[in-house]
């Protein structure tokens, strides 16, 4: 371990490729366990956070999300608590989208996917230290334009709109 920070943790790796080459400074970043829901209210529309992301320097609109300890809770109850304390919406019937992998090469974490239908608000929100938060609700057939328009751009949240809203098409043909 060569960092060992709460908030960033890097191991240094020597390895063996499987085509037999060593390399003895392979840095992995041990990161925590994600979940990510993709909300959707009765009018259809989809629930967004816009925040500052400082390692780019940007704003940006993505789907509630966060850190969690399957130690301490499930995949799915962290991807509830997300969603309400990210932008005061309530959800009462969660389905899993897919695990994927964030960035296999050099991350050991998992993106846990959900979505959640007749989103309800609530109004309470609760951010913690690294948050300053708008919500921002998009109709559902506007939201792979702004995909591909670059409005919204990180790619877990690309991921989770493409499966989910593949999802409810299928369901509803």
């Amino acid at each position: 371990m060569v960092l060992d920070h709460p908030w960033c943790r890097v191991r240094q790796d020597e390895i063996e490729l499987p085509n037999g080459k060593i390399i003895d400074d392979f840095f992995v970043s041990i990161k925590p366990e994600v979940t990510m829901i993709l909300p959707i209210t009765d009018k259809k529309e989809v629930v967004f956070v816009r925040q500052y992301r400082h390692a780019v320097g940007n704003f940006f609109i993505e789907l509630p999300a966060g850190n969690f300890d399957p130690a301490k809770e499930s995949a799915e109850s962290a991807a509830i608590r997300e969603l309400q304390e990210e932008t005061g919406y309530v959800a009462e019937n969660v389905r899993k989208i897919a695990t994927l992998y964030d960035k296999p090469s050099k991350d050991t974490n998992q993106i846990h996917l959900f979505i959640a239908e007749n989103v309800i608000p609530t109004g309470e929100q609760s951010f913690d230290i690294t948050e300053d938060i708008e919500v921002i609700l998009i109709p559902v057939e506007s939201v792979l334009e702004k995909v591909a328009q670059g409005e919204i751009s990180v790619a877990g949240t690309v991921a989770a709109l493409f499966l989910g809203l593949n999802l409810l098409a299928n369901q509803c043909s």
